[in-house]
């Protein structure tokens, strides 16, 4: 008699072996992470709207703020896909400093750009996301949608809760993150789901070379290595 299987590939009752050779492939995921970063120097995570167009005053204001990153040393780490991502990594490419564009494998919107100069693939988001966070010495937030906010949130998430060490949390466009930020204050805050210190874990800013010397000052105070 025929087994019932998934996909033709495992038995309907052996989900067990299913899940067992999926964390090989994620473990696998991680080695190629850890094995492509490993040596990378100081580092920026940059996040932002993969639909971003080549001509909006956003993607010509992340290029330059990546180049001017890449001028006082630091890499760009993006997700390696177009919009914000691509002038991230094509500010960088211009600097000839590394430029890494974590890409990960979606059926929609997300194509390799072509001015990430090391390139990793990644069909799991949460061990695409352990790089962002692990390599980087501060996280920038352009104007983005819900990828975005998950991405800046997590990595606010994981401060809050010492799970990381501080670094800067910068929030690129006043007028873009001013309504959130003024929710946070008037819901979060009001109603005590935050505390008070909370709001210093990230800045809002719009000047490019502000931005960076914000980075550049916290490092050279706390991490003076």
């Amino acid at each position: 008699m025929k087994q019932n299987s998934i996909n033709g590939k495992y038995p309907i009752n052996d989900f067990k072996t299913g899940e067992s050779w999926r964390l090989f492939k994620i473990m696998g995921e991680f080695v190629e992470g850890i094995d492509a970063l490993y040596n990378l120097g100081p580092a920026v995570s940059i996040f932002g709207s993969a639909r971003t167009s080549s001509y909006h005053s956003n993607y010509k204001k992340c290029e330059n703020l990546a180049a001017l990153f890449a001028k006082n040393g630091f890499a760009t780490i993006t997700g390696g896909g177009g919009g914000i991502m691509e002038a991230a990594n094509k500010g960088a490419a211009k600097e000839n400093a590394d430029s890494i564009g974590l890409n990960i494998t979606l059926p929609f919107e997300q194509e390799p750009n072509p001015y990430a100069t090391i390139k990793v693939e990644f069909k799991y988001f949460f061990v695409r996301k352990v790089m962002f966070l692990k390599y980087a010495q501060a996280y920038i937030a352009m104007p983005g949608g819900f990828g975005t906010l998950d991405e800046m949130f997590e990595a606010i998430t994981l401060i809050q809760t010492q799970r990381i060490r501080k670094v800067p949390v910068i929030l690129v466009g006043i007028e873009y993150w001013e309504g959130l930020v003024k929710w946070i204050k008037e819901r979060l805050l009001e109603e005590k789901m935050i505390s008070k210190q909370n709001l210093d874990l990230f800045h809002i800013l719009d000047d490019p070379e502000k931005i960076v010397q914000t980075v550049v000052d916290f490092h050279q105070t706390y991490h003076p290595d």
